[in-house]
Order: structure tokens, then sequence, then C-alpha cells
């Protein structure tokens, strides 16, 4: 038993790390973005696309080795950092699922300051990032806060 937990650990702490890891790689984007041509637009914002979908898909697999770690490991899921970190999981996912999109499918709307879409994509990246470090924090301090 000690070997296929020790890889779901593995899976978690990779899952973790490619979930937080590429949305720092939105930032330098969104600065390029800025002053960026209209024809290279279109692939700096595939790009971001690319970025968002992988981080999704960490997210799932961090979720699914996260609740596998808890079913087997020695922590009830009625501890507080457990309970914490389904709380702002679920406030990341739901951010992640409308945060990125609206911003993303209003880029290319007529009328819209190109400028404010791009600060609050770069604000949406830092606020989510901000999430995943609280959810990283309580994963590996596991504070009891109650």
């Amino acid at each position: 038993m000690s070997l296929y937990y020790g890889a779901v650990v593995f899976a978690h702490v990779v899952s973790a790390v490619i979930a937080v890891g590429p949305l720092f790689l939105l930032l330098p984007l969104i600065r390029r973005l800025r002053t960026a041509k209209a024809e290279a637009e279109d692939i700096y914002l595939a790009f971001i696309r690319v970025i968002i979908r992988l981080v999704m898909h960490a997210g799932h697999v961090l979720v699914v080795t996260g609740a596998l770690l808890i079913l087997f490991g020695p922590w009830p899921w009625h501890s507080s950092w457990v309970i914490l970190t389904l709380v702002i999981m679920l406030l990341s996912a739901v951010f992640l699922a409308t945060g990125f999109s609206s911003v993303l499918k209003r880029f290319h709307e007529s009328g819209m300051d190109r400028h404010m879409i791009l600060n609050k994509l770069r604000r949406t990246a830092w606020i989510y990032i901000g999430l995943l470090m609280i959810m990283l924090w309580l994963m590996v301090q596991k504070p009891s806060i109650w």
C-alpha cells in the first residue's frame, strides 16, 4: 500500500506544479499582447488558452489525487485544512471557469478597451495564482485552524 500511496503523492505534487507553474507564463504573454500587432494577437491568445486548458486539466488530476490521499491517508475529511482547501478549490474552479473565459471572449468584441481587458486578464491571473498558493500552503502546512 505504501508504494501506491507514494505514487499518488508524487502525482499530486506534479499536478500541483503543472496547475500553478504555467500561470506565471501568462504574465509575460499579457505584457507582450499589449504591444502586439493584430496578426500576432491570435497567436498570443492561443497560447493563453492552451495554458489555461493545461492548468484546468492539471487541476482535475490534483483534485482526484487529493481525494485519494485523504481517503487512504491519515487525515480525516473534517480537518480544518481539508475543509478550507475544498472551499478555496471550489472558488478557484468557478473563478477559472468564469474569469478567464469571459475576459478572453471579450477581447475581439468591438468597442472594448483593449488595455482594460488586458489589465483584467492580468488581475485574474494574479488572483488565481493567489488562490492556488493559499491551497498549496494549506496542503503543505496542514494547519489546525479549529
